[in-house]
């Protein structure tokens, strides 16, 4: 029969050792003996049934039935986190957190003037800003360590408790430097012309170049002299290097073309765009994160 009076301080002492790697460590940050924290991982492994660690001269190792356990420690110790914080934090944001994840050509033309701005009117409210791949920011993400991702669709998430909604459709473009020597943009009337000049496109296997290889093959265009560059940021210095025609989301260089650094084609055949979406666990949102959301992204947490 399962015991229902859990003992949560066997399960934060199993945390900390877990975390440290070793009993000696453990004991040192949590100002206890090491008999004391030896003799609580021995009750735990007792009331489980199960050994928990592989002991060795330099510390300790989990077991598999460990890393198991820590699994699902570590989501509970979250959750209080994040509980925590949902209870401290006031409704006028005179104290709390929020942190972000994206992708940082997505900060650079769409979120970090948004940040900037929360930021200025509260100024009490601790911001993080994470930037990093998919994969990593959604891991993040599941662990609370951020409180939403924004990211370009599709985001394959395997988690019935996120949300992933579009908040808005960007463009793509091909710009390139004014007076430009690389090729001659007279000679460059409609798409199909572009096979004759140097590209800098997005990595392949990419969804935005998916889409564009396709538009590329619907109008029987084979393009050979081109480089392959992995962020927007990069095609924009590249085409500022005058290396060629990049294939480049609009509000990245907008600014650019406005000041008459740069240029754009305007071909007849419509380029495609790309979704950018939010990613969240309505559960578990604090005060600043909403308020975020909804002052400054203008979409309301449903």
């Amino acid at each position: 029969m399962y015991k229902s009076n859990v003992n949560l301080n066997l399960y934060k002492t199993f945390y900390d050792v877990a975390k440290c790697g070793s009993i000696s460590k453990a004991a040192q940050n949590s100002f206890t003996s090491q008999p004391a924290i030896s003799k609580s991982i021995k009750n735990l492994e007792e009331e489980l049934g199960t050994q928990l660690f592989y002991r060795k001269k330099d510390g300790v190792i989990l077991t598999p039935k460990g890393e198991e356990l820590l699994y699902y420690v570590e989501k509970s110790y979250s959750n209080l986190i994040t509980a925590e914080r949902i209870m401290i934090e006031t409704e006028d944001l005179k104290r709390g957190k929020l942190s972000i994840g994206m992708p940082s050509n997505i900060g650079a033309f769409y979120l970090f003037d948004k940040v900037i701005e929360f930021h200025k009117k509260y100024p009490n409210i601790e911001v993080t800003v994470v930037t990093g791949g998919t994969r990593y920011l959604l891991d993040l993400l599941d662990s609370h360590k951020v409180d939403l991702i924004f990211d370009m669709a599709p985001v394959d998430i395997d988690n019935d408790e996120l949300t992933c909604d579009k908040i808005t459709n960007v463009k793509y473009c091909f710009a390139y430097k004014n007076n430009t020597k690389a090729f001659d943009p007279s000679k460059v009337k409609k798409l199909k012309d572009l096979k004759n000049v140097p590209l800098i496109l997005p990595i392949p296997g990419t969804s935005n170049r998916k889409a564009l290889d396709e538009l590329f093959d619907k109008n029987n265009i084979l393009v050979e002299n081109v480089l392959n560059i992995h962020t927007s940021e990069m095609i924009e210095s590249f085409i500022k290097q005058d290396l060629g025609v990049g294939y480049v989301i609009y509000d990245v260089i907008k600014n650019d073309v406005k000041k008459g650094d740069l240029s754009i084609f305007n071909f007849d055949e419509e380029l495609p765009g790309v979704d950018i979406v939010i990613v969240y666990n309505k559960k578990l949102l604090s005060t600043a994160p909403k308020r975020f959301v909804e002052e400054y992204i203008n979409y309301n947490i449903k």
